[in-house]
């Protein structure tokens, strides 16, 4: 996949979530507007997210992290055709085992939803002191309003840690967030 547009359009077709187009519109300027430049990516997928992030600026370095390993082989696939391995690190390996001692301006977790708790208290310690952390699918499909509507009990369990995430970022002593009906739903997390 040469582009971009080839990259939604494979995402699309196979089934594999990829942010929604006015969450990645809104994520890249973010990261203009506030001169980001390291980028710590806990979710890969097939490097959609990644390619968009680095495409902001030639000096944007992102270190994203992927344990499926299919996904894995597929976004190292596109970086390199998409001519971004300068600027895209690729980790195979499970986020939570992983171990950086690198610090970074931004964090984005966009994995498995039920750990997001743990992968913000994991990867705290690696955000720059002006960081931000943001975090996508807090409305998971607009499901997260009425979670005892849902029928399945694995996806209603897993929407209720989606909320326990979002009242464990309301709460949070060391960081200030704001949530945004942009996307499926994203968290602006900033240290105090």
């Amino acid at each position: 996949m040469g582009s971009i547009e080839e990259i939604e359009k494979y995402a699309y077709e196979n089934n594999i979530p990829i942010m929604q187009k006015d969450g990645i519109l809104f994520l890249e300027k973010y990261i203009k507007d506030n001169n980001v430049k390291t980028i710590l990516e806990i979710g890969t997928a097939i490097g959609y997210s990644a390619a968009r992030m680095a495409r902001v600026d030639e000096k944007i370095k992102v270190t994203t992290i992927e344990r499926d390993k299919k996904r894995y082989d597929l976004a190292k696939e596109n970086v390199r055709q998409l001519n971004l391995e300068d600027q895209i690190t690729l980790i195979f390996a499970d986020a939570l085992e992983y171990e950086t001692k690198e610090k970074f301006d931004l964090i984005f977790i966009d994995a498995a939803k039920a750990q997001s708790i743990n992968f913000f208290e994991k990867y705290k310690k690696n955000l720059k002191n002006q960081g931000t952390i943001i975090t996508d699918n807090l409305d998971f499909h607009g499901l997260t309003k009425n979670p005892e509507e849902i029928q399945s009990k694995n996806l209603r369990s897993l929407v209720k840690k989606i909320n326990n995430y979002k009242i464990f970022l309301e709460n949070n002593k060391e960081f200030t967030t704001s949530f945004l009906k942009i996307g499926d739903g994203i968290s602006i997390s900033k240290k105090k």
